[in-house]
């Protein structure tokens, strides 16, 4: 398979982007888009140019590294799946695929396809835990009795890998549909209702503080989030944000 590429690059935050044109043949229609990139980028070595920078880490669609806007869709074509487990034979030979960066303010661009994501960091260590007395002995953690359909349902929020997916999509840069999850996964569970209240004040307080737009409720973000996070989390937070606001 042969492709044109339209790639961003971008040599830091404070310098001027554009895009660049590249083109690779004999691609194996069973490469994923990250192993091709590995083939563009061996090529620019070879011929002595720079690079092209991006995200990636386990390649194997669980720590949410690979976050790269693929002819205008996060994680590219296909539902519930993340850019390194997306594979050539999704696209026809010959396609031109433009491939940016993730567009918000709240990740400034690093270099080319590569994002500051450590606004999610600080969102996490905001409230994004649960704080547990051990002294003497305590309770094992599946000793406590949980109904199924909310251990399932905190299952479900505890599955998203932070890619930012939902973010990029967003017309206004929500990250409402991630933090609702990072929220929901806990209080959810008896073990995070102590610090509930404060958790839900302090991580929605340093969202809006990284500078993330709101919500809309367009569904953008659960269509493109590759783990299905579901849009009743947010409706969750902000039901236990106003709550917390009452209290």
């Amino acid at each position: 398979m042969q492709f044109t590429l339209k790639v961003w690059r971008q040599k830091s935050q404070s310098s001027k982007g554009a895009i660049e044109t590249y083109h690779l043949s004999d691609i194996s229609e069973d490469m994923s888009f990250l192993e091709m990139f590995d083939v563009l980028n061996d090529k620019l070595i070879r011929d002595k140019k720079d690079p092209i920078a991006f995200d990636h880490d386990c390649r194997e669609g669980i720590c949410g590294m690979c976050s790269m806007f693929i002819n205008g869709e996060a994680h590219g074509p296909g539902r519930n799946v993340t850019t390194c487990q997306l594979h050539m034979r999704s696209f026809k030979d010959g396609d031109t695929i433009y491939v940016e960066p993730w567009r918000s303010s709240a990740f400034p661009i690093v270099k080319d396809l590569t994002v500051d994501r450590s606004a999610f960091d600080r969102i996490i260590q905001s409230g994004g835990y649960v704080s547990v007395n051990t002294s003497g002995a305590t309770q094992d953690a599946n000793a406590i009795p949980i109904p199924k359909e909310d251990a399932d349902s905190a299952f479900d929020a505890a599955t998203c890998i932070g890619c930012g997916a939902c973010v990029a999509t967003c017309k206004n840069s929500s990250a409402m549909l991630f933090v609702s999850a990072k929220v929901s996964q806990l209080s959810l569970l008896p073990q995070g209702q102590t610090e509930a209240n404060n958790r839900v004040q302090r991580m929605v307080n340093q969202m809006d503080a990284e500078g993330f737009g709101n919500c809309t409720n367009t569904g953008a973000c659960e269509v493109e989030c590759p783990k299905g996070i579901s849009l009743t989390n947010i409706a969750r937070m902000n039901r236990d944000f106003l709550k917390s606001s009452m209290g």
